[in-house]
């Protein structure tokens, strides 16, 4: 009887340990911003907690973290004459802190995005104002090697004001990895690439090359289902989200969805987009007048979208959100009001719930976790 008790409480003591993750928090340093945040999360009760900052990178606007969790990567979303910058960072688990290693050039103007091959041996980081995509090996001590592939986009869009030439938003693996996929902004493309990690420039057109969106639209970001069957783009400028069948390889435009209701009648700007861990709800938020989160139900068999619910992001400017690896919170980076706020998510109905948890940050624009 006392063994099995004893089990019990080593299981519950497990299972709330594996409940707490490190949060990791992207900013622009324009303002009082210290770089990059590291909080403790805690996917029981939605508590945060700040662990730990690093104020040696300018504009970390966007972030990622290596598979073993031993590395971060970050962009440095400025504008030199030449390129930006982007820079690698090794994490202490221990203590919670993260140790500049060193940069390399982004190739071009405002890095904004950036990509991790799962082995960890390439990174792919997309130049918003240069119009381009570049591609950097990485040592096995997680420092980034000059880029070896430096790929200049071409074309315009049908709005002069925000696509008078290549604005390429964000970098994205298929599942399999076999594709690179960039949606750019200026041009009304989401450019293809087939990617060999064999080669030393690994990227070359795909069969497929490019899939073309709405005029005017302005593809940014894009998430695929859990099933890998399906993917979404999410359009900036006219607030909308496209919805892909994806086919060995083959994608398919199946349908475009507004992430406003009908009767809306300012300008869209819409931003980020994240499918639940379930693969049964996706969400998409909007800046601009509206500062909500769009909530779409999935049918799983057809990767069709059904509009849920839209729910307020309780600040200005939500430029990046995250679900947390549980599916029990989604959590969102209010730039402009300088807030993350922590919603409890209905895992049935998709809807979100206010929690108490609200933290001051400086210019939030990028959230990501990683297990504890």
């Amino acid at each position: 009887m006392r063994f099995l008790l004893l089990a019990s409480v080593l299981l519950l003591t497990l299972s709330t340990s594996a409940q707490h993750f490190f949060l990791f928090a992207g900013t622009y340093t324009t303002g009082k911003s210290k770089g990059i945040y590291v909080y403790d999360f805690n996917a029981n009760n939605g508590e945060v907690g700040l662990i730990s900052f690093t104020d040696s990178a300018a504009n970390p606007s966007y972030i990622a973290i290596s598979a073993n969790g031993k590395y971060v990567y970050a962009v440095n979303e400025i504008s030199r004459s030449q390129a930006g910058l982007v820079a690698a960072y090794a994490f202490d688990a221990q203590t919670g802190t993260l140790k500049l290693i060193n940069q390399q050039s982004s190739g071009s103007e405002n890095p904004c995005h950036l990509s991790l091959t799962k082995d960890g041996k390439w990174l792919t980081v997309a130049n918003y104002t240069g119009g381009s995509l570049a591609v950097f090996p990485l040592s096995e001590n997680g420092s980034i090697q000059p880029f070896t592939q430096h790929i200049v986009h071409t074309g315009k869009g049908a709005n002069p004001q925000r696509q008078e030439k290549p604005h390429v938003h964000s970098t994205f693996f298929s599942p399999d990895e076999k594709l690179l996929l960039t949606p750019d902004l200026g041009t009304d493309k989401v450019n293809v690439y087939q990617f060999n990690s064999n080669q030393q420039k690994p990227l070359k057109p795909a069969d497929i090359q490019f899939l073309k969106a709405n005029p005017g639209s302005g593809p940014r970001h894009l998430e695929f289902t859990p099933s890998g069957k399906y993917f979404y783009v999410v359009e900036e400028i006219t607030g909308t989200v496209t919805a892909y069948q994806y086919n060995n390889g083959k994608p398919k435009a199946i349908q475009t969805i507004a992430t406003h209701a009908a009767d809306f009648k300012g300008q869209p700007g819409s931003a980020d987009i994240h499918v639940s861990p379930d693969g049964k709800f996706l969400y998409a938020s909007n800046r601009g007048e509206e500062n909500n989160l769009a909530i779409f139900s999935i049918d799983t068999n057809t990767g069709l979208l059904t509009t849920a619910g839209y729910q307020s992001t309780l600040g200005n400017h939500p430029r990046n959100f995250m679900i947390d690896p549980t599916g029990n919170f989604l959590l969102v980076a209010n730039m402009r009001s300088n807030n993350m706020v922590v919603f409890k998510r209905d895992k049935v109905t998709g809807l979100l719930q206010q929690t108490s948890q609200q933290i001051d940050i400086p210019s939030p624009s990028c959230l990501k976790m990683l297990p504890k």
